[in-house]
């Protein structure tokens, strides 16, 4: 193997791959990236058993075709570490791989390619194409209410649900839910559902760009895969069952609150430092026209926040995690929120008052 590339054109794919591989792994070869050069193009593979990333770049000279895996992180630091202009010199002697760019060369230790895991290939089920944009708004918009290291481990992850007409996304931790769809004409004639785990989410969403470029998903038993021009992303699937969010959904709420976004999230957000750093609870009193936020902590502290909003009906006071009112509210990109309620023992469902599809419900606190 060798090849010459500009130190610019490593880098991007070099880390875009060292963000799935792990540092701290059982098998040494995890802790590596897998080169690949095939006529002018190179890959580089990263992965930790669950996600696959493979990104593509053309090599400015190859001189000599072939594949081997050397250490991910080391690579980067040393392709971070070299001037912008640099040209690297990369080949491999007596198992090294050497780098030299200027008066700078380094040697690093390989491990056959042969060593690397491959996720199996295995039969697709369906694909949808979509763009890039899209597909982040809808990640971005709903990731936040995944669950971390829940025993019930569906819900360490995001369902995608896909129907003939529609994409939909689910979150949630069990106290609240976060869901957005995304209409869509799909070549399937019934509703399919699947979990990505939430490293697998984390990783798609920071992949992703501004552009309108489509991205192609394809699913399968196992695994989802996506592809653009210059990566291919897999990951496992979470193997569960996603609980029927359709329940979760509050039906009949007849207290409509509308109120600007901003001034919400930097009311809740003030109140929050005088909460109960463990439970983080505020009590929400509701007349016309205004909303109170109340909080107190063990301290006997206490703050107070008056917020003028859009509503006509009967008073009602309900406790809720102040957290969770922060996150939807800072996710809205709408300048007012619309807040249903119904009555103190009942979920909130709030969503941007117009413009986005995307609807989010959290459970009251006892307090």
């Amino acid at each position: 193997m060798h090849f010459k590339i500009a130190r610019e054109k490593l880098l991007k794919p070099l880390q875009m791959v060292s963000g799935v591989v792990e540092r701290r792994q059982t098998l040494p070869v995890l802790s590596n990236v897998l080169l690949v050069l095939n006529e002018s193009e190179l890959s580089l593979t990263g992965t930790d058993l669950e996600v696959e990333l493979i990104g593509r770049v053309a090599v400015d000279k190859a001189v000599k075709a072939g594949e081997v895996t050397v250490p991910a992180r080391k690579m980067l630091d040393i392709c971070k570490s070299l001037p912008d202009d640099a040209i690297i010199d990369v080949s491999l002697s007596e198992n090294k791989l050497v780098l030299k760019a200027g008066r700078s060369r380094f040697t690093l230790t390989t491990l056959p390619a042969s060593e690397f895991p491959k996720v199996d290939d295995e039969p697709d089920t369906f694909s949808l194409s979509l763009p890039q944009t899209r597909l982040r708004e809808l990640l971005e918009s709903t990731s936040f209410a995944m669950a971390q290291q829940d025993v019930r481990y569906y819900l360490n992850g995001m369902l995608f649900e896909v129907a003939p007409s529609y994409l939909r996304v689910v979150a949630t931790d069990g106290h609240r839910l976060a869901m957005e769809t995304l209409e869509l004409s799909n070549a399937i004639k019934q509703i399919q559902q699947l979990i990505l785990p939430r490293k697998g989410i984390m990783e798609l969403a920071r992949l992703l760009d501004d552009a309108d470029e489509p991205i192609t998903l394809t699913f399968g038993q196992n695994h989802i895969r996506a592809q653009v021009a210059s990566f291919t992303f897999t990951s496992k699937l979470v193997d569960g069952k996603f609980p029927d969010y359709n329940r979760v959904l509050p039906k009949g709420g007849n207290k409509v609150v509308i109120g600007n976004c901003q001034a919400l999230r930097q009311a809740f957000s003030r109140v929050s430092i005088l909460s109960n750093e463990k439970y983080r609870g505020v009590r929400v009193m509701l007349s016309t026209g205004e909303l109170r936020i109340l909080a107190n902590n063990p301290e006997q502290e206490e703050a107070e926040e008056l917020v003028a909003v859009e509503y006509e009906g009967d008073a009602l006071e309900i406790g809720f995690n102040v957290s969770y009112l922060i996150d939807v509210l800072s996710t809205l990109t709408s300048t007012n929120a619309r807040i249903t309620l119904s009555d103190p023992n009942s979920s909130a469902l709030l969503e941007a008052d117009q413009g986005s599809d995307a609807l989010y419900v959290v459970m009251p606190m006892r307090l």
